[in-house]
Formats: structure tokens, sequence, C-alpha cells
């Protein structure tokens, strides 16, 4: 049994998963820090100052300053500031990964058929000639 979990783990397809899960880990963080320390910032800015992570509700009612504080003392919140930065790191990962899918599926795409012939060579003098023709125009062969 110990063998035959080798042969399964060692097999080429799950290790390119595992190496798949570790890459996509680390692109996750780095969009998490993108969208955390790069675009929120501007984003709060031009919208008058606004942090996002401190976007919050207070359903205990004692008006917290700030997400930490609320969450501090143990009051029950609704943390919409970062649910928008979560929907846009997932926005922003769901777009690069379209992009890296549309990109391999133009790489491996197959070939266009090639366009079926519409012409034949007469057997009697080798000119072409189209595909429904029953005598030759060059030689006047009957084909």
């Amino acid at each position: 049994m110990i063998e035959e979990f080798k042969k399964f783990a060692m097999r080429g397809n799950v290790i390119d998963l595992a190496v798949g899960f570790i890459m996509g880990g680390a692109f996750g963080a780095i969009v998490t820090s993108l969208v955390k320390d790069i675009i929120m910032p501007p984003i709060g800015l031009i919208l008058g100052k606004v942090d996002f992570v401190n976007l919050f509700i207070d359903l205990s009612g004692k008006g917290y300053a700030t997400l930490a504080d609320a969450q501090k003392a143990g009051a029950p919140t609704i943390n919409y500031g970062v649910f928008i930065n979560t929907l846009i790191n997932f926005l922003i990962v769901a777009f690069v990964l379209f992009l890296l899918i549309r990109q391999i599926n133009q790489m491996t795409a197959k070939p266009a058929a090639p366009a079926a012939p519409t012409t034949k060579d007469c057997p009697f003098c080798f000119s072409s000639i189209p595909l429904k023709a029953t005598r030759c125009p060059s030689c006047t062969s009957q084909l």
C-alpha cells in the first residue's frame, strides 16, 4: 500500500498540482498586497480619505472608532470594507487567470482545416479545371 501511494504521489500530475498550488498562494499574497497597499489607498484618497479597512457596521451600537477597537472589545461587526478589498483581490486574480488561460488556448489552438479544393487537374492536358466540369476547356477532352 505504501508503494502504491508513493507511485501516486510521484506522478507528474500530482507534483504539477502541488507546484501550482504553492505558486497560487504566493501569487495571492502578491495580489493582496497590491490591492491593500497600492490600489486602495489612492481610491480611498479620491473618495475623501476613506480607509476601506475601517469601513464596518458596529452591530453592538457602541460606536467604535476603528475596526480593530471593535474586534478588541469583541463587538459583532459587519466588515464591508474588508469585503470590498477581498472582492477587488478576487477580480484581479480572476482577470489575470482569464488572460493566462486565453494565452494558453491561443498557443495550443489547432490550426484550421485546409479549405476544400475547388479545382482539379485534367488527366489529359494537366490544366486546372473546376471540380464539376465534365469537359476540359483547354483540350476539350471528355472527363
